[in-house]
């Protein structure tokens, strides 16, 4: 049996724009839509999303003409079109609001770097992005076009990695790096794997949504020559999913580049089961992997986005089981105040002793399982990862984990990370994990 395919759409007004201009990604970015008159040539508007666009000080507007298409005019609740054109909704304050909700600033020991977990960090490489998500996590720095990170912050942000052996993993974001200059992201990668500790690299962009046609040959060419590296999308409904896109994420795909994708739970859009279903199958027919669904951050101009955390629970309680499951992406909160992501699921595990579990699968079935009446368990004296893990520490000076005391763990040449609440972190040897400082523990 024959899938059914991915369709393509393109606005009326631009059916005569040449192939080779639209399937141009400068093209695209060079002809956004951004006032009311613009958007009125697609659809139209709402008077919400006009007295939205007339306000001062929003946050910025700007949507490709290829992700403008996919929008029905006829239909002013439309998935895509409550995403990225603003609304009233956007001007009313909510409780619980915070500008940076992740306190990404709190752990940033140099400009554009947060340094939250232990083995990775986040690269913050652009402020700019091809469109604007309207719940944007980092509105309070993202969307101005006379910023940009420097070629100086770029070098500290370099130099904080090469004094901090503990990082193996980097994420760069933004802004969304996929709209930077070719050869300035080009020269990024190939600084960071110059760094002899740095094992992975990932990518997180929309760009392939708003703007498929970035994806070219040359780029996955580029991609392709410094791997292992992992590239995240977003989306977040299946009206997104389109032949352009389904085409970008082959190439990415056959490049050798794994693909994942992020939601963000968004209400009126997709926080419904059925939706998600639809979203999380059509992703795997791409060979995209669901990673995060997120709850909505506690962001300005967000609060008309917010459902419940109960609504996502059920939303994973109806795929489990229910799809594949590679299919089912981690619910996780963004903790406020920077205490990471936490995973929240429906509870499987009913009652629990010390020689049975209770359980229920998904359809509500009870079951028990009969714990081991002996258990021997791993002895981290005689285990050579444990021992290989405790001479690493001793060398980068980190002690925390394996012995009594508490260290705190800051790169040299970077003595104001403690102020800063920047990369600095504290290995909590009765917990065996990191513990960011400050973070909910009372400890300064």
């Amino acid at each position: 049996m024959n899938q059914q395919p991915f369709t393509s759409r393109r606005a009326p007004i631009y059916q005569d724009i040449p192939d080779e201009k639209w399937n141009d990604w400068r093209w695209q970015l060079s002809n956004r839509l951004n006032s009311v008159e613009d958007f009125e040539n697609v659809l139209k508007l709402t008077d919400s999303e006009r007295k939205a666009l007339n306000s001062q000080g929003l946050f910025r507007v700007d949507i490709t003409p290829y992700f403008a298409s996919l929008i029905n005019p006829d239909d002013p609740n439309d998935p895509i079109r409550r995403q990225v054109i603003p609304t009233a909704g956007e001007i009313s304050p909510f409780t619980g609001m915070m500008e940076d909700s992740l306190a990404e600033d709190r752990h940033s020991p140099v400009p554009g770097l947060v340094h939250r977990y232990p083995d990775r960090v986040l690269m913050l490489v652009t402020t700019q992005c091809a469109s604007y998500c309207r719940y944007c996590t980092r509105s309070r720095i993202v969307g101005d076009p006379s910023a940009t990170f420097t070629r100086k912050e770029f070098d500290q942000q370099i130099e904080y990695l090469k004094k901090t052996p503990q990082v193996r993993d980097v994420l760069l974001s933004g802004g969304d790096p996929l709209t930077m200059a070719p050869r300035l992201l080009e020269e990024l990668l190939t600084r960071l794997r110059e760094i002899p500790h740095i094992e992975i690299v990932r990518i997180g962009s929309r760009v392939p949504v708003f703007m498929p046609m970035r994806v070219t040959d040359e780029l996955c060419d580029m991609l392709q020559k410094f791997h292992p590296l992992w590239l995240n999308i977003h989306v977040n409904h299946p009206n997104e999913i389109t032949a352009e896109l389904a085409q970008a994420c082959d190439k990415l795909s056959r490049a050798g580049v794994p693909l994942g994708n992020q939601s963000v739970l968004l209400a009126g859009i997709n926080d419904c089961v059925h939706v998600q279903r639809k979203l999380v199958q059509d992703l795997v027919r791409m060979r995209v992997r669901p990673y995060y669904l997120y709850q909505c951050d506690l962001v300005e101009g967000a609060g008309h986005f917010r459902t419940p955390v109960a609504k996502g629970i059920e939303i994973i309680e109806g795929l489990r089981g229910h799809t594949s499951g590679f299919a089912v992406p981690t619910f996780v909160v963004d903790a406020p105040g920077g205490g990471g992501k936490i995973p929240l699921g429906p509870n499987y595990l009913v009652s629990m002793s010390d020689h049975k579990i209770v359980l229920r699968n998904y359809e509500g079935y009870i079951t028990t399982y009969e714990e081991p009446i002996q258990y021997q368990p791993h002895d981290p004296k005689t285990c050579s990862f444990c021992q290989e893990k405790r001479v690493e520490a001793g060398q980068s000076g980190v002690f925390g984990l394996l012995d009594s005391e508490d260290m705190f763990i800051k790169p040299e040449g970077f003595d104001d990370l403690h102020n800063r609440g920047g990369g600095a972190h504290r290995l909590r040897a009765d917990e065996n994990k990191w513990k960011p400082l400050g973070i909910g523990s009372g400890e300064e």
